[in-house]
């Protein structure tokens, strides 16, 4: 008779499974308020603007362009704050951390775009309270855009306001959804380690986004007005795919074209 072998313990996936019941039950109704406002925003031919520092860039990119997405979503990241594979020297996490403290670089950045009235902003800072991230709110609300803060609650109450900042995140957002990650953000103790490992507030990110993006298609496709989804040759074939990676991205451009144009006033 042989002796099953024990499977190796999982922690993180345990409590990663955890935090995605706990998005699931408690964040159902503001993730359909923002699907409903992306919605909006993309069948009035306009965008759902999506920003994050640091690894916060992780749900942006995941938003668009990959496969399963379509236009309507524009992805703005700024490589000095999301550059994280060096760590030291030059282009290193200490730079990186540094200018995403810098009170005022938020303004220079929305400055470069010109939003449409039905334009969206989304985002995503798990800490929320860096000056730029809740800089960038302030900025969106006040050209008139409505904000939408994906950030984690307990983390962010969990850390002192900073003076040069005066908020965090999630006082400047019109819709708060909740990653519901911990203070620590890593979410496993091991014994005879003082600190946790294994952050949990990207993989919940990522669930949102991919929520929203695919209640909006509903949302859209219900009205007639979704954009070309980028899909996999292999689903439907390599010259169909060629086409709609083609039309997906004329899309985006022309969309985009609206947004950098300096004339319509940031």
């Amino acid at each position: 008779m042989t002796t099953p072998i024990a499977k190796p313990a999982l922690p993180w996936m345990t409590a990663a499974a955890a935090l995605l019941e706990q998005v699931a039950t408690t964040q159902a109704e503001a993730i359909e308020t923002a699907s409903q406002w992306s919605a909006e925003a993309i069948a009035a031919d306009g965008l759902v603007h999506l920003f994050g520092t640091g690894h916060s860039r992780i749900p942006v990119e995941e938003m668009f362009p990959r496969y399963g997405s379509y236009p309507g979503f524009n992805p703005i990241v700024e490589l000095s704050m999301t550059f994280h594979t060096q760590v030291v020297g030059a282009n290193g996490q200490r730079q990186a951390m540094f200018i995403e403290r810098t009170p005022g670089l938020a303004e220079v950045i929305l400055s470069n775009f010109s939003f449409g009235p039905k334009d969206v902003m989304m985002i995503f800072s798990a800490g929320g309270t860096t000056a730029v991230p809740v800089e960038m709110a302030r900025g969106s609300r006040r050209r008139g855009l409505r904000v939408i803060a994906v950030t984690s609650v307990q983390q962010s109450q969990s850390s002192e306001i900073d003076p040069a900042v005066g908020s965090r995140l999630l006082d400047e957002a019109d819709l708060v959804i909740d990653l519901c990650s911990p203070p620590a953000d890593a979410m496993i103790d091991i014994v005879g380690l003082d600190t946790p490992v294994g952050p949990g507030s990207t993989v919940t990110a990522v669930a949102i986004v991919n929520s929203i993006k695919v209640r909006t298609a509903q949302l859209l496709t219900e009205q007639g007005a979704m954009p070309p989804v980028l899909t996999r040759g292999s689903v439907v074939g390599a010259d169909r795919s060629r086409d709609l990676f083609d039309a997906a991205y004329r899309e985006h451009a022309r969309r985009l074209a609206r947004a950098i144009d300096q004339r319509g006033g940031g």
